[in-house]
C-alpha cells in the first residue's frame, strides 16, 4: 500500500485560524488524507489485502484503475487446436475430437487431450472448425456434438456430408459451428464424433509449397465467456472489496497472471 496524500491534520489540541481555514479549503476542495495506491498481487492470486489504518468494519472503499494493464477490460476465453490426423474404430462408436495446442487461454484449460474446462461459472460461446476427409469413393455423412462434462448436450448434434474422393485426391470439408452452453466453475466441455464410413478421418495437413501455404490443423476450437447467465457464484467479475475490518480490506480478483495492475483507492467513513 502507498499513500498519494500528504496532507496536513489538525493537532488534537486544535490549531490558529490560518492552519484551521488552509485544512477547511483542502477538504472543500476534495484534499484529504484518505486514498492511497493496490498493486494487485500477481502468480495467479486471486485476492489482494489493502494494509491501511484508516479502514474501519463500516467504511467505504471506491477503486479506479491507475494503470493501463488494471483498466482494461478481459474475459474469459480460450484458443485450442489439434496437428495429428484422427480416426474412428468402427461406424457404430463415437469418439472425442482431440486437442494438443493451447494457442491463448484466460481462465480455461486443456485437459486430458480434449476436455475444455472453465474457472468461471457463466454463459459461453464454443466455435469449433473441423477438418474433415473422405477417402472413400462414395460421399460420407460426419455427424458432431456438444458434451459436457462426458454427457451428450441436448440438441447440439450437426450432421454433414463430405465429398467422394476424386482420382487420387481425397474428398474434403470443413465442418463449423458455434454453439451456446452454460458451465459452472470446473466444469468441461468437448466435441465428439461418428461416421459412416472409417474412411472419413479428421485430417492434419503440414505446410506447403508452391504455392506456400500455413499448416492446416485437424480441429480447432475456440471458447468465449458471454454472461453471468443465471449463476450466482464463482463468477468473472472486476475487482471488488469482498471484506473489511478495522486496518485492512480484502480485494477479491479473477485470477491475476499479469503485473503493474494499479489501483487507486478511497476511503470514507
Amino acid at each position: 500500500m502507498a499513500r498519494s496524500d500528504m496532507y496536513r491534520k489538525l493537532p488534537w489540541t486544535g490549531g490558529d485560524a490560518r492552519s484551521v481555514a488552509e485544512i477547511v479549503n483542502n477538504l472543500v476542495e476534495g484534499k484529504s488524507n484518505n486514498t492511497g495506491d493496490i498493486t494487485l498481487v500477481a502468480g495467479g492470486a486471486s485476492s489482494t489485502t489493502i494494509y491501511d489504518e484508516r479502514i474501519g468494519y463500516n467504511s467505504y472503499i471506491g477503486l479506479e484503475p491507475k494503470t493501463q494493464t488494471s483498466a482494461s477490460t478481459y474475459f474469459p476465453y480460450g484458443a485450442f487446436q489439434d496437428t495429428t490426423d484422427q480416426s474412428i474404430a468402427t461406424i457404430t462408436a463415437t469418439a472425442n475430437i482431440s486437442l494438443d495446442t493451447t494457442d491463448y487461454s484466460l481462465g480455461t484449460s486443456l485437459v486430458d487431450g480434449y476436455k475444455i474446462k472453465v474457472d468461471y461459472s457463466g454463459l459461453y460461446n464454443v466455435q469449433f472448425s473441423i477438418q474433415f476427409a473422405n477417402d472413400d469413393s462414395q460421399i460420407q455423412d460426419v455427424d458432431i456434438w456438444f458434451k459436457k462434462n462426458g454427457s451428450d448436450v441436448a440438441g447440439s448434434n450437426s450432421k454433414f456430408s463430405v465429398d467422394d474422393k476424386h482420382g487420387s485426391v481425397k474428398g474434403h470439408l470443413i465442418a463449423s459451428l458455434n454453439f451456446n452452453i452454460e458451465l459452472a466453475k470446473d466444469d468441461y466441455v468437448s466435441l465428439a464424433w461418428a461416421t459412416s464410413s472409417k474412411l472419413v478421418t479428421v485430417e492434419h495437413l503440414a505446410a506447403q509449397t508452391t504455392p506456400t501455404r500455413p499448416a492446416t490443423p485437424s480441429a480447432i476450437v475456440t471458447i468465449q465467456y458471454l454472461s453471468a447467465n443465471s449463476f450466482t457464484t464463482n463468477l468473472f467479475t472486476e475487482p471488488y472489496i469482498s471484506s473489511q475490518i478495522n486496518g485492512q480490506a480484502t480485494i477479491s480478483h479473477p485470477a491475476n497472471t499479469g503485473t503493474n495492475k494499479v489501483y487507486r483507492y478511497i476511503i470514507v467513513g
